[in-house]
């Protein structure tokens, strides 16, 4: 993750210089290095101590390896020991990479040999460059690597993370979904965008039209729109601050995608902003600084052009399809183009090709498309289109020839169990799709399971469109509410699946942040034809 002209060789010669061993091999200095990392007396400078203040995340458990991604105070390398005992034993220890002032100290190391199926217990310290005596105190997480065979699997998903200007409120218990979350025990968490607002500066105090007060803790990238690489990062680790995002981070394994508050609202590569608020009016400048920061700050795996998509086998059981619905799409427009064109892009050609193939190669019972946007709601951008659907209720226009394309391959190639989970539009739901209530009718059947918002406001959804046939059968909030409320009014929520190993069903299940179960359907597996 880290680069610099001060490699980990030179740092481990500076190590071992003072630990007098500077005649050690190649070899036996990293061995040496570890050791220190793992002595029970270290040494420190009266008022030096090293801290890692953003805690420690996992993410992009595969069966071929985990991220770990921290973050230092100081420019210093990073050092990960792991287990597959709470207590450490037989441990195994990586040298991760520099942590430098380029990357706000932060860096990230993919654990490799994983055993599968097992519980993974790491712990995370930092070597100080510039004082080798310096070794910060561990901190620690664990996950658990995904199975080689057919066993029990749950996860949780949600997304939308301090928008709508509801930042972190001491006085209001912070981040609390995260802890319900944790508290849920889930294998791992997807967060399918909004992992940040850039473009959403916090006020000190924001009053609330119950006439009490929301008091945000601040900092100074939270206070302006993001612009610079720095701004971006600030944003992303402001929400690290709170302890509850930090215990689950530790806990449970994330893998995570960008909508459009990574960079600003409602935004396409070709735009140029009219906002008073921006110096930099290029969104594609805007967007390469914001993706640079989502994989500095995040587990993602890391990848020579930054990609987003990605699909993630989970055991025998379960793949995942993460989309990117934001880096390759044309302008938001009226969204009733006739035919398929440039300007109808939402997932690209490209994209969409990987997906059809992922899909019918795909040897998992379920297979989950980890969507940022939703299908049928009709999520509009001024007098254009932000998502998919048009409102126009007829054949297929716009973005939604991509759909169509999509849905006709999965029937055609007669791949089944198929559902899509989604946020985006602040609220939870569950959606049923299906050819005899659409407009458009070469598709099998199948779900769309909205949640949301982990930290923001909360909204009543958008009208549907019937292209392609959804029937809302279940809906989170109260008749008649009033838009944006409060993370403090209880209505935020997440999503929970479970795939049961024995009879291959899934349970997918709406949650609130009181950890109140509030609605369940059981799915069966279909094997040769579609539910």
């Amino acid at each position: 993750m880290s680069s610099s002209a001060f490699t980990r060789r030179q740092f481990g010669t500076r190590l071992l210089a003072g630990l007098g061993a500077s005649a050690a091999a190649p070899g036996d200095r990293i061995a040496a290095m570890l050791q220190a990392a793992q002595a029970p007396a270290i040494v420190r400078a009266p008022g030096a101590r090293m801290e890692l203040p953003s805690g420690v995340m996992c993410g992009d458990v595969t069966a071929d390896g985990a991220v770990i991604w921290s973050r230092a105070d100081r420019p210093s390398t990073m050092l990960v020991q792991w287990s597959t005992t709470a207590s450490f034993e037989n441990v195994r220890r990586v040298v991760g990479p520099l942590a430098l002032s380029d990357t706000d100290h932060a860096a990230k190391t993919v654990l490799t040999g994983l055993p599968a199926g097992q519980h993974i217990f790491y712990r995370v310290r930092f070597a100080d460059l510039a004082d080798t005596r310096l070794i910060s105190e561990p901190v620690e997480g664990h996950f658990k690597a995904p199975p080689a065979d057919a066993r029990d699997v749950s996860f949780v998903w949600s997304g939308d993370t301090a928008g709508q200007g509801f930042g972190i409120d001491l006085g209001r218990g912070g981040i609390r979904t995260y802890e319900t979350m944790r508290v849920a025990q889930p294998d791992f968490f997807v967060h399918v965008g909004d992992t940040i607002y850039a473009d959403a500066p916090l006020a000190a105090e924001m009053p609330l039209d119950d006439g009490t007060v929301w008091r945000n803790e601040m900092t100074p990238e939270k206070a302006k729109v993001a612009e610079s690489l720095a701004e971006f990062r600030g944003n992303h680790l402001y929400n690290y601050r709170d302890a509850h995002v930090r215990r689950f981070n530790s806990e449970v394994p994330g893998y995570y995608q960008w909508d459009d508050h990574e960079v600003l609202n409602n935004w396409y590569p070709s735009e140029e902003l009219d906002d008073s608020r921006y110096t930099e009016r290029k969104v594609s400048v805007l967007s390469s600084r914001a993706r640079r920061a989502f994989f500095q700050c995040l587990p993602v795996r890391p990848h020579p052009t930054e990609q987003i998509f990605r699909n993630i086998a989970y055991g025998l059981l379960l793949e995942l399809f993460i989309l990117d619905m934001r880096a390759y799409r044309g302008p938001n427009t009226a969204n009733r183009q006739t035919a398929p064109d440039e300007t109808t892009a939402l997932l690209g050609r490209a994209q969409l090709d990987l997906l059809k193939s992922g899909l019918a190669a795909s040897r998992a019972t379920w297979k989950v498309i980890c969507s940022d946007m939703p299908i049928g709601l009709t999520v509009t951008d001024g007098s254009a289109f932000e998502a998919v659907a048009n409102g126009d209720g007829g054949a297929p226009l716009g973005r939604e020839h991509e759909i169509a394309e999509l849905l006709m391959h999965l029937r055609d190639a007669r791949v089944r169990n198929v559902i899509w989970i989604t946020a985006d539009v602040h609220h939870a739901a569950s959606i049923h799709y299906d050819p005899a209530r659409a407009s458009f009718k070469a598709f099998d059947p199948f779900w769309e399971f909205v949640s949301g918002p982990l930290h923001a406001g909360t909204f009543a959804p958008p009208p549907l469109d019937s292209t392609f046939g959804p029937e809302t059968r279940y809906l989170g909030i109260p008749s008649g509410m009033k838009p944006n409320r409060p993370p403090s009014a209880g209505l935020q929520f997440f999503g929970r699946v479970r795939i049961d190993a024995a009879t291959r069903a899934m349970t997918v299940e709406h949650w609130n942040v009181g950890g109140e179960r509030l609605w369940s359907i059981d799915l069966p597996a279909a094997r040769t034809a579609p539910s």
